[in-house]
């Protein structure tokens, strides 16, 4: 039976470096700044924190690196090293040098310099996960990012109504930013390859986690395509670790117009329904209907928990504080 808890956080921030039991290992998913909202909270809880982060990125620098040198699109995984760089000079100077763009009107114009380092460490060393270890070890990381395949990604969705006029007709849209941003409404989405190998050292991961976190982040175009892995959904299915589902706090423009935290729920469901869910996280200003919401993560199995995670100045992003908190909450 589903479990509703309401947390307040705000006598709980205290509390959060007790919370977790030493050596419990967490499993993010996604990408984006989604991901790294929700491993800027868990570093500060966690001993053994893995990113396993999304690789279909297809535009600004990250296309750009992945079109002339056939990579894999560092920039998720920038972003995830990034939000793992700890809270002292250090890691704040590192995480701005990643994350900073070059100006100007050259073939440098807006590459991100992190996207760069990734690169030539890839070149350099000849593989993916230790080129991302040396990037981890500069910037004194608190956790380790791994890329959830071993070579690039395309996200292809079946969208209806793209075309106003045709409003019922079904569209094949391909590549992440045009799945996006696209006019109409998703579907389903599926990759290309289809069978892509999984990276092994992700798999290793989510087998012997604790817990695994999916969520929070573009929806079809970060959260779902590790389901879409076969390798990958089986270790989702077949891992001991419980699996907690953090909502995004609002629709994004696109890709998930109109959406309630019920509808993120459905779509998971219809994309891996043989994932067994354990905790829902949602925001207590995003609940919507709570009937329907109620009786869907009752149909998953898991619990509700309804806590205040946004961040305080109207923005749709989560507050990392609140989100430890929860997270403690949740874990202990």
């Amino acid at each position: 039976m589903t479990a509703d808890r309401r947390l307040d956080p705000a006598d709980a921030w205290g509390e959060v470096a007790d919370a977790v039991a030493p050596g419990v290992k967490v499993v993010a998913l996604g990408g984006g700044h989604g991901l790294a909202a929700s491993l800027t909270a868990l570093r500060t809880l966690c001993d053994d924190l893995t990113a396993v982060v999304t690789v279909a990125d297809n535009g600004g620098s990250s296309g750009r690196l992945r079109s002339e040198l056939g990579v894999l699109p560092p920039g998720d995984l920038r972003q995830a090293l990034a939000a793992l760089c700890r809270d002292d000079e250090w890691g704040r100077t590192w995480a701005k040098v990643l994350q900073h763009r070059f100006a100007g009107h050259g073939d440098l114009h807006e590459h991100a310099v992190g996207n760069l380092l990734i690169v030539a460490l890839w070149e350099l060393l000849g593989g993916h996960v230790e080129g991302l270890d040396w990037v981890g070890r500069l910037l004194g990381a608190h956790g380790r990012v791994l890329p959830m395949a071993a070579v690039p990604l395309d996200i292809v969705a079946d969208v209806r109504g793209v075309d106003p006029n045709r409003p019922d007709e079904l569209t094949r849209v391909q590549g992440q930013v045009e799945v996006a941003t696209t006019a109409g409404q998703v579907e389903s989405v599926r990759l290309l390859p289809d069978d892509p190998p999984a990276c092994p050292e992700a798999l290793a991961a989510i087998r012997s986690a604790n817990w695994v976190i999916f969520g929070p982040g573009s929806w079809y175009t970060s959260v779902l395509p590790h389901l879409l892995v076969p390798d990958l959904h089986t270790a989702l299915i077949d891992t001991p670790a419980k699996r907690c589902v953090t909502l995004n706090l609002a629709p994004q423009a696109g890709e998930t117009d109109g959406f309630s935290a019920n509808t993120y729920l459905e779509v998971l469901a219809v994309h891996a329904p043989d994932l067994q869910v354990d905790v829902v996280l949602v925001d207590g200003h995003g609940v919507g209907e709570m009937p329907m919401l109620e009786e869907t993560v009752n149909g998953l199995g898991a619990d509700l928990v309804i806590a205040d995670v946004a961040a305080g100045d109207g923005m749709a992003r989560h507050d990392p504080a609140k989100l430890a908190a929860a997270y403690a909450r949740i874990m202990r």
